[in-house]
């Protein structure tokens, strides 16, 4: 039988159905080209399948598989983290810490995810995000894009911490405890504490707001390490570094804060609400701890002369006596203490039940260590560091810190160490034209510092330097700070404790052995990973400058461009005999 042609409207219904399928799905495709191309919806979606992607990158297999093809020299650009990522520090993350337990504030404390965990991405700057303001002027403004969290400036504005004005923060110097402003209450303080002579130089600043106290202290050539927990105030660390001012995101909870013993001559509370006597005085005594002997403790707001604070006040004054500290003045609601120099006070019969620590104790180790509940004796470290014997400033950056010694030829390392330093610094500067000594550096960091001579260098530069002292080497950290510079204990196989975009150069001597355990020498996390933190904490166009053998720094080479940044490769200083490449790189100011 022939086929019989029907026209149009006798055709099969099904044929219809087909057709009509068919046209609906090619306007819908065009339909979605032009949502896609024309509307921010089409961005949103990208982010969404970007974010996709990057969390199945936190798959083991696969980032093990992105890794090794990182280092290995293939083409491979790691994608940027989500838009809300902007301020994300890994180790510090309430969403995560939320679930953890409250008592003694450890969950505001450093809980760190594996690296599997974590999505290998690079951190994105705000939307808006400029260049920082620089030095000296950022102290007193910065940009209200690079950091828009208005929450401070509406609730403490009207006691002197910030403002916004136009498109800057404007921080006119206050604090809840000196709304009239730091400076007037470094002076008042000058009345009792030789702050001006060079007696004192490093200084620790609890709870520290927008870090005003330690940012008008520079002027005084006291060098003030201040912290905070990020907590409902969200940014005040981040805040503090954009302005330039040393500060660290740290929490005293159960585990003693990353620094040495006796390191500070000055500790200084402005209504940090440290509840100094709760547990047995526990949190005192870490401030014992970390306070040089001869040193200052300062409390300004409660619960010295607090209004139904009676009882507080009178624990803290009885902690005070049980070792031995001397009221050097009471002036409204704030107290002075002095350190006694010698372990003349423990064992006596005190209320608290305060001893002293065995011999066997090591009062400088800090890293990731349970606070306490023993007062750490001050003969327990051998050579004369207390306020009075130690060089006043500046004599005391270079002369020999009697902690070196401990180590074997330790003064004579010492020594080398320094004069090796200028020398390599003066080169950064002359031959490979690191931008160290202008405006462009402010904020920097050594991650490997060993007894801090890359910052004694700098010291006639508007810099100032957070000297890490990696967690397993050998503890020179209480040498760096006898000589008047700071810095922290850290493992740089985790983040470090602070906000993204936060340095403008990061210096590092031997990456490789941040990534090994030192007695057996195994690898104990790889490169890609620490140069990605590294990407997390530096501010678009800043500097990277690392040392090490050709080997390793070609390998650098490889993840650097990896992570976006512009490397150039350089031999070593002609007066070095040893075998080193140094790589300058400039992280790139992309945008999402």
């Amino acid at each position: 039988m022939g086929h019989v042609n029907l026209p149009p409207s006798k055709r099969n219904p099904r044929q219809w159905r087909i057709l009509d399928l068919v046209s609906a799905a090619f306007f819908a495709l065009v339909f979605i080209f032009f949502l896609m191309v024309f509307t921010p919806l089409g961005d949103s979606l990208a982010a969404s399948g970007r974010q996709t992607l990057l969390m199945s990158a936190s798959d083991p297999k696969q980032r093990h598989r992105l890794v090794a093809a990182i280092e290995l020299g293939q083409q491979r650009i790691i994608e940027a983290c989500p838009a809300d990522a902007v301020d994300h520090m890994p180790c510090e993350d309430p969403r995560r810490n939320s679930q953890l337990s409250r008592e003694m504030n450890y969950y505001r404390e450093r809980h760190c995810p594996p690296p599997e965990d974590t999505p290998l991405c690079l951190i994105p700057p705000p939307s808006g995000y400029k260049i920082s303001v620089q030095w000296p002027e950022c102290l007193y403004k910065i940009w209200h894009s690079n950091m828009p969290h208005n929450k401070i400036a509406d609730r403490k504005g009207h006691q002197g911490w910030m403002k916004l004005e136009g498109p800057h923060f404007i921080f006119p110097g206050g604090g809840t405890m000196f709304p009239d402003g730091a400076v007037q209450y470094i002076e008042k303080l000058s009345q009792y504490i030789p702050i001006n002579s060079g007696v004192l130089r490093t200084a620790l600043d609890m709870g520290c707001g927008v870090a005003s106290f330690g940012g008008f202290l520079l002027a005084q050539n006291i060098l003030t390490m201040s912290f905070a927990p990020r907590d409902s105030h969200k940014s005040q660390i981040q805040f503090a570094l954009e302005r330039g001012i040393p500060a660290f995101s740290a929490m005293l909870g159960t585990r003693r804060l990353p620094f040495p013993a006796f390191g500070f001559d000055l500790v200084h509370c402005s209504r940090c609400l440290i509840p100094f006597t709760a547990y047995n005085a526990t949190y005192f005594i870490e401030v014992d701890r970390l306070l040089r002997p001869g040193g200052y403790l300062v409390i300004s707001g409660p619960p010295v002369q607090w209004p139904k604070q009676d009882k507080e006040w009178s624990d803290l004054q009885g902690v005070a006596r049980a070792l031995c500290y001397e009221l050097i003045a009471v002036d409204g609601n704030t107290v002075i203490w002095k350190k006694p120099v010698e372990d003349t006070c423990l064992p006596n019969n005190n209320e608290f039940g305060l001893e002293s620590c065995v011999d066997s104790d090591d009062p400088s180790s800090a890293w990731y260590f349970k606070l306490k509940k023993c007062v750490s004796r001050r003969s327990s470290i051998k050579g004369e560091y207390g306020i009075g014997t130690i060089p006043k400033w500046p004599e005391r950056l270079t002369a020999p810190s009697p902690r070196s010694t401990h180590l074997k030829n330790g003064a004579d390392v010492y020594e080398a160490d320094t004069k090796r330093w200028v020398r390599r610094v003066a080169y950064y500067k002359n031959s490979l034209h690191v931008k160290l000594g202008t405006p462009a550096i402010r904020n920097v960091m050594d991650m490997n510092a060993f007894f801090g001579g890359f910052a004694a260098a700098l010291i006639s530069d508007s810099v100032w330097v957070m000297n890490v002292v990696p967690s397993r080497k050998p503890s020179t950290l209480d040498v760096i700070f006898d000589r008047g510079l700071i810095g922290v204990y850290h493992d740089w196989c985790e983040p470090f404790s602070t906000y993204p975009r936060t340095y403008d150069l990061i210096h590092v001597s031997s990456i490789e052995s941040l990534l090994k355990d030192q007695a057996s020498g195994k690898t104990r996390c790889n490169l890609v990973d620490l140069m990605v933190e590294m990407d997390r904490i530096l501010r678009p166009e800043g500097t990277v400058v690392i040392r090490d053998t050709p080997e390793v720094i070609e390998r650098v080479a490889r993840v650097a461009s990896a992570v976006r940044w512009r490397p150039t490769i350089h031999d070593k200083e002609p007066e070095s005999h040893s075998r080193e490449k140094i790589l300058v790189a400039t992280k790139t100011f992309w945008k999402l």
